[in-house]
């Protein structure tokens, strides 16, 4: 039988943490790897499945491979992929109190984190009025994530959860490329990442 998952990826794209949570889950995929120097993922056969153009997208054919369904977006890939797959751990149940923080760090990292890292990286010629713009200061969210973290070890304390592979692999990101303002303040956090077996065969495979 086909692997349920088909995940379009490149490894210097943010489809390498839904690759990541795939091997997490221990389900089973594939790989459709870009190039995107050359564009392939602005092609009209990709575009149908993502109209941005954009990875990660990841196709869904069903527990009984009857049918096929785009997702896009990591924070909707994350929460969809460790729902299909509760035994994995990665996600608090539905209507159970730890949800809604695992929820609210999951929207955090693509609503606050990713924006404010690019605001940084491409200033406005003129500063936005506050009320116009969604997210806080980059230095503002990062003290936001580090106060989530005590007393940790994770996000939601004892339990590492799919909040942590999105807000981790960002911070790793920022990390390995000299961006992350104060980094011994994070590297407890980003070594017990690492440490985990399914991030070294994502990253070091």
């Amino acid at each position: 039988m086909a692997a349920r998952f088909v995940l379009h990826h490149h490894p210097q794209s943010r489809a390498q943490r839904i690759k990541w949570l795939l091997e997490e889950t221990g389900a089973e995929y594939e790989v459709v790897l870009h190039d995107l120097e050359g564009g392939s993922h602005k092609r009209p056969d990709f575009l149908r499945l993502n109209p941005d153009g954009k990875l990660p997208t990841l196709i869904d054919r069903g527990p009984d491979r009857s049918a096929e369904v785009a997702v896009t977006e990591s924070a909707a890939i994350l929460i969809h992929v460790a729902d299909c797959y509760p035994r994995a751990g990665l996600a608090p149940e539905p209507g159970s109190l730890e949800r809604g923080p695992y929820l609210t760090w999951i929207a955090y990292a693509a609503a606050a984190l990713e924006p404010a890292f690019a605001d940084v990286m491409f200033p406005r010629a003129e500063p936005a009025p506050a009320r116009a713009i969604g997210w806080p200061p980059f230095d503002q969210a990062l003290e936001r994530v580090l106060a989530g973290l005590a007393p940790g070890p994770w996000l939601l304390g004892q339990r590492f959860t799919a909040a942590d592979l999105m807000v981790g692999a960002l911070l790793g990101w920022l990390n390995a490329w000299g961006k992350l303002p104060e980094p011994q303040r994070f590297a407890p956090y980003l070594e017990r990442i690492a440490a985990r077996p399914a991030h070294q065969r994502t990253y070091r495979g």
